[in-house]
């Protein structure tokens, strides 16, 4: 792998794009973390952007590291990495670590890992190789979605009883995506919409707990019980419209400084971005946003091999789902979920995710170029 290094270094044939994107993404981020966490007595928070820094420095060394690896590799041990996260994930219901009121994480020393971060990756690499299988120009029948659905279910429903909707909903949009671009028959597509349909409804009524219940009730009417369930809701629409056009400036947020927008360095960071950089630098961040994921459909359309290609388009997926829900609950276009924005939300796992993505969609793109024999 060394050798590898060396000649794509000297060659100037490494694929610097998608690690660049992800820096000038992360560098707002953590501007915007350090603005959030200021102010309104948040000194017990002000440890924060010295943590996301460090976790992603790790998670670029990391993703660094694995551009160097050949696709190849992750096909060949693309199923070990799956059954092992979901080693993982049995291991959280077990012996997991309870914070606030969820058991989502392992205890090690001092770190905490949430293997359901990295079941995106794992589920994108097993389902890749699962549907690279059959000849690309044959549509997947009912028959052929039985074993991928089950490879996204069962991790999905061990997530969702954690319990983590957003993430174990996400599992499944990453499968629902890949699978239409792997290619299939309009009456599957059809099925698959009615089965959608039915267990959605089935899981509202069996499945959710009562506050899952109420946040969708609460996105219908958030101002019913404006100072209970649609508190978050109806701040961070606040926040979002105060900004204007050019926003309050930085280090200038009231709801922030306040703490009227709680979880304002997690879920709503977008809010306090809103609020302190107006609608233009809303414009500019969305900007950053799409031509990371526009980097990805180029790749997916230029990959040499079916898997690297559907690789691509599952770590898009997961950049793509991730982005539009936080987003989009902040505005009050969607339900309150526990989805962060990428490289902007302060947590280690969600960084470590991205850094290891970005590290498998550089090695595809570099293995264009330099990799074949």
């Amino acid at each position: 792998m060394m050798r590898r290094f060396f000649k794509l270094l000297l060659n100037k044939k490494y694929d610097f794009s998608f690690f660049l994107l992800m820096s000038c993404i992360f560098a707002v981020g953590i501007l915007n973390l350090y603005s959030a966490i200021q102010g309104g007595g948040k000194e017990h928070l002000q440890y924060l952007y010295k943590t996301q820094i460090m976790w992603y420095m790790i998670s670029f060394g990391v993703g660094f590291l694995i551009s160097f690896f050949r696709p190849k590799t992750f096909f060949r041990y693309s199923y070990a990495i799956y059954f092992f996260n979901c080693i993982l994930l049995l291991l959280v219901l077990v012996a997991g670590t309870h914070v606030m009121g969820a058991k989502r994480w392992l205890s090690i020393g001092p770190f905490r890992l949430q293997p359901s971060e990295m079941m995106k990756l794992s589920a994108v690499l097993a389902l890749s190789r699962w549907f690279s299988r059959r000849n690309p120009e044959s549509p997947v029948g009912i028959k052929e979605l039985i074993i991928p659905a089950l490879m996204a279910g069962i991790p999905a429903v061990m997530i969702i009883v954690q319990p983590d909707l957003g993430t174990g909903l996400l599992i499944l949009l990453i499968f629902s995506m890949m699978t239409f671009y792997r290619r299939i028959a309009w009456k599957v597509i059809g099925i698959l919409g009615i089965c959608a349909l039915i267990s959605g409804g089935v899981m509202y009524k069996f499945g959710l707990k009562d506050y899952q219940r109420q946040r969708i009730t609460t996105f219908l009417d958030p101002w019913g019980d404006a100072l209970g369930s649609g508190y978050n809701a109806i701040q961070s629409e606040i926040a979002i419209g105060s900004g204007q056009i050019w926003g309050k400036g930085f280090k200038k947020s009231s709801q922030g400084s306040l703490s009227y927008l709680p979880e304002n360095h997690t879920d709503f960071v977008f809010s306090i971005y809103n609020e302190e950089h107006g609608l233009v630098g809303a414009f500019l961040l969305i900007l950053l946003y799409v031509f990371y994921l526009l980097r990805h459909v180029y790749l997916a359309t230029a990959a040499g091999t079916l898997y690297e290609s559907l690789v691509v388009i599952g770590c898009m997926s997961i950049l793509f789902f991730h982005t539009f829900i936080n987003m989009a609950m902040v505005t009050g276009l969607l339900p309150i979920v526990g989805i962060p924005l990428p490289l902007v939300s302060y947590g280690g796992s969600s960084l470590l995710t991205f850094g290891v993505a970005c590290g498998l969609v550089t090695s595809i793109s570099n293995a264009r170029l330099f990799f074949r024999d």
